[in-house]
């Protein structure tokens, strides 16, 4: 969804041509109206559009749906990083962009952790949170949070390797794909929003714990 019609029209294009099946929106609103009205595997979302803003749309999608999303920009700073992650896109790429680049985001953003043991367990419980990785749900004792698939994607990987400090490279690259390694606000986003989902108390966290100068780990209670 973008509103420059140029780049829309190269977008679709380009796309068209590598096989994927592509409908176009002119801005938020609309973008909203055709994910109400049909099934997408992926959005590419603009964050920079006219009425409702691509964060804004972001949120909405995110609130009610799976699906990968990209988010567009024209700024590089880490602060629009952060805040499209926070509205729950996967990844996030800025223009200008090539279009193989383009498409190695698309890949990532579509790829999950394959359903076997070396993508983690299906279902786990600790405490008083009980995580189903294939209804993608996390059920505590305040009621069933909804996690997003990039969440589950995480969360999984670091549960199926417990009690061991991972690395932000391994972390990246496990979940994103081999093209990553250096997104750690990636990491610092989507940690800190798993921490407020499944933590007792997020500000100070018993299973997703920060390694300093190296990674992430998962504190699996005796």
């Amino acid at each position: 969804m973008d509103d420059d019609p140029q780049i829309r029209r190269v977008l679709r294009t380009t796309l068209i041509a590598q096989g994927y099946e592509v409908k176009d929106a002119r801005n938020g609103e609309e973008a909203l109206d055709r994910v109400r009205d049909l099934k997408f595997d992926l959005i590419i979302l603009d964050m920079n559009m006219p009425g409702m803003s691509g964060l804004e749309a972001c949120r909405s999608i995110r609130s009610t749906s799976d699906v990968a999303i990209v988010m567009l920009t024209v700024r590089d700073g880490e602060a629009d990083k952060v805040d499209a992650l926070d509205a729950g896109a996967d990844d996030y790429i800025t223009k200008p962009f090539s279009f193989p680049e383009l498409l190695a985001r698309m890949r990532a953003a579509l790829r999950s952790l394959p359903q076997s043991p070396e993508g983690g367990p299906q279902s786990v419980r600790f405490d008083d949170v009980e995580i189903n990785f294939t209804k993608r749900r996390a059920i505590l004792q305040s009621g069933e949070v909804r996690l997003t698939p990039k969440e589950l994607d995480l969360l999984q990987y670091m549960i199926g390797h417990p009690n061991v400090p991972l690395p932000h490279t391994k972390l990246l690259q496990a979940v994103w794909g081999p093209d990553y390694g250096d997104e750690v606000e990636y990491l610092r986003v989507f940690i800190n929003q798993l921490r407020k989902k499944i933590e007792p108390n997020p500000s100070k966290p018993k299973y997703l714990l920060t390694e300093p100068w190296v990674g992430y780990r998962f504190q699996m209670p005796e």
